[in-house]
């Protein structure tokens, strides 16, 4: 695992200064403690940050044979095939390890190389004055570019490459912090630096020199309108086929391996699968809270002593809101998923004995396993029961008049259910992943805000997403928009920067391309069967793993904010209506943002996630902006 970045003059081939590349790559140091790289031609420059972890000395980057060369960030699982094939075409190897393999698959076959690759990636490949960016499906891997004002296109792994180039003008952008307090996060389709755009999972970008900069193309997208035929015992058998595939490609390494272990499902699962391929203990690692309700280290232990495993845990506090400040320093952008803090204390554990950890990543998406996806799909058929101006009317009337209870499970919550049933399915859905409303976000932006904002809403996205998705029903349609927005703009953001942060590259099994392929293929009723998510991996995980196990109800990390803004930081929370950094913005209604800070702590309402979103929000804009 590494961080790259780089320099190319799309017009006139104008000398690329080294010091730019050297500092592009300084700033994310982190991501590669193993070595660096830097190579210039004219009008172009790659930098290199190395993580090693195969052909640990016989694969230095950037990578060049004298025609191409390569900056690569990743991995590619299925490299060995992909050699045997080019070699025999005639492909001479001077390495054994994965990034070689890219520069004779690009001579091989150009951009029909991504269809070929296995893994998770973001290169840059030079090639005769042209530049190829490339991502990976899922969005494993980020990379992000940036067209500057001497023509010059800079790309990097992180934010805080790009933003160590002195041409990179630090504007905030509006837009983006919309679509962050709607979210939690800032999508994949946005940048807090206005300008600065991500390239999208499953995209490469083609620069031609002479030829401008064009838009990005897609290469890859996950179909859920096909549906495979079969019982559910050959499906389940074939899905544990494929799962046992993508373990056993993400166990390749020359260097310590282990995994993540909750105690859930799918962490569980992994573990379970690499046991069965491991000629020695798999080594695994856990968290614990010293909170009861949130520790999930008994059924963690249970799956360690069922399999054997070389297992360390260690427990840490439910007040531990320390990390904060180290959280904004690896995100770059605000990010408001508070699990994050837990994310970073497991990858600091495993780091201490492995170089690489495998987690359990992705199985929600794909398999429908969010409680959410239930009360879309219930909603959804109410929604069907009614015409849309009867359905408006009805519950919308009635939501307005219900009492709010934010305090309580979603099924009693009916004034959030009647407004939901009310509103279209995109919209409801939209809002059910949302943090802060749009009514409160219409309070908290000021009349300035909402007028550059011009009526943009994040929710729409959302909306657009799901009415394009190629499916067939409400669950379809709500697991494409969490693979094209939630999976990589949050999930996949929270661990790649955790665990790059303290020099552990984290691999993803049950995101393999395959496997995610086939799953949109399964009859939505064995994704989510009678209000169980994933029902078909779990029953198909019934000889590897006890019930207890793999019934139990979801618990995942837990952050106690609400308490926090209470207790420890109420202070912090006050301290937002008088941020400098805020203010000076002008997008914000101050009065109201110490209101509900008010209402918070005097417990007369629930404002948790909002407030530990403007504490990130303003301590990720005093880093950047200053």
């Amino acid at each position: 695992m590494c961080g790259i970045a780089g320099i190319f003059h799309p017009g006139t081939p104008k000398p690329v200064d080294p010091t730019r590349v050297h500092a592009m790559i300084a700033a994310q140091a982190h991501r590669g403690p193993d070595g660096d790289g830097i190579w210039t031609a004219p009008g172009v420059g790659f930098g290199h940050r190395r993580l090693s972890i195969i052909d640990l000395a016989g694969s230095p980057q950037p990578m060049s044979d004298g025609a191409l060369t390569v900056t690569y960030n990743g991995e590619i699982y299925n490299f060995a095939e992909l050699r045997a094939e080019l070699a025999a075409k005639g492909a001479v190897f001077r390495t054994a390890g994965d990034t070689e393999v890219l520069l004779h698959g690009w001579r091989a076959w150009g951009p029909g190389l991504l269809d070929r690759l296995n893994g998770m990636f973001a290169f840059a490949i030079h090639d005769a004055g042209t530049l190829f960016l490339a991502r990976d499906r899922l969005g494993v891997k980020p990379l992000q570019y940036v067209e500057l004002a001497d023509g010059s296109v800079a790309f990097a792994s992180e934010l805080k490459g790009l933003l160590a180039h002195p041409l990179v003008r630090r504007t905030p952008d509006l837009r983006a912090v919309e679509d962050y307090l709607a979210l939690g996060y800032v999508p994949d389709d946005a940048c807090m630096v206005a300008g600065v755009r991500k390239l999208a999972a499953g995209h490469f970008l083609l620069i031609e020199r002479g030829r401008g900069v064009p838009q990005p193309r897609r290469y890859w997208d996950v179909d859920f309108s096909n549906r495979a035929r079969g019982s559910a015992a050959a499906l389940g058998e074939e899905l544990v086929d494929r799962m046992r595939a993508g373990v056993r490609s993400r166990m390749v390494a020359d260097v310590p391996l282990g995994a993540f272990l909750s105690g859930g499902v799918d962490s569980s699962a992994v573990v379970a699968l690499m046991a069965e391929a491991s000629p020695k203990a798999v080594r695994t690692c856990t968290i614990g809270f010293d909170e009861a309700g949130h520790d999930e280290r008994v059924y963690a232990s249970a799956v360690a002593r069922r399999f054997a495993t070389d297992h360390r845990e260690r427990v840490v506090g439910s007040d531990d809101y320390g990390l904060i400040d180290t959280l904004v320093a690896s995100f770059d952008e605000p990010f408001a998923d508070a699990s994050a803090l837990a994310t970073y204390q497991v990858c600091a554990l495993a780091r201490e004995s492995v170089t690489v950890a495998l987690s359990g990543d992705g199985a929600d998406e794909a398999l429908a396993g969010y409680r959410r996806y239930k009360f879309q799909a219930a909603e959804e058929r109410v929604r069907g029961l009614l015409p849309d101006h009867l359905r408006q009317d009805v519950f919308g009337t009635l939501g307005r008049w219900y009492p709010k209870a934010d305090w309580a499970p979603r099924p009693l919550r009916a004034k959030s259910t009647l407004l939901a049933l009310a509103q279209g399915g995109g919209e409801a859905y939209a809002r059910s992943v949302g943090v802060t409303t749009p009514e409160l976000r219409g309070q908290l932006f000021s009349e300035t805000a909402l007028a550059a904002l011009g009526g943009y809403r994040a929710e729409d996205r959302y909306v657009a997403t799901m009415a394009g998705a190629p499916a067939r029903d409400a669950i379809d349609r709500a697991q494409y928009a969490d693979i094209k927005h939630w999976l990589p703009g949050d999930i996949l953001t929270k661990v790649d920067r955790t665990s790059m942060a303290v020099g552990l590259e984290a691999r993803e099994p049950l995101l393999d391309h395959r496997l995610i392929e086939f799953c949109a293929t399964l009859p939505a009723s064995m994704r989510l069967h009678r209000g169980e998510g994933k029902w078909l991996m779990k029953k198909a995980m019934e000889p590897y793993l006890p019930k207890d196990i793999l019934y139990r109800r979801k618990m995942g990390f837990v952050t106690p904010i609400s308490a926090w803004f209470r207790g420890g930081l109420a202070g912090e929370a006050r301290a937002l209506a008088k941020s400098r950094t805020l203010g000076e913005t002008g997008w914000f209604d101050m009065g109201v943002l110490a209101r509900i800070a008010e209402e918070h702590h005097a417990g007369r309402a629930e404002h948790g996630r909002t407030l530990w979103q403007f504490v990130m929000l303003e301590r990720s804009m005093k880093r950047m902006f200053g």
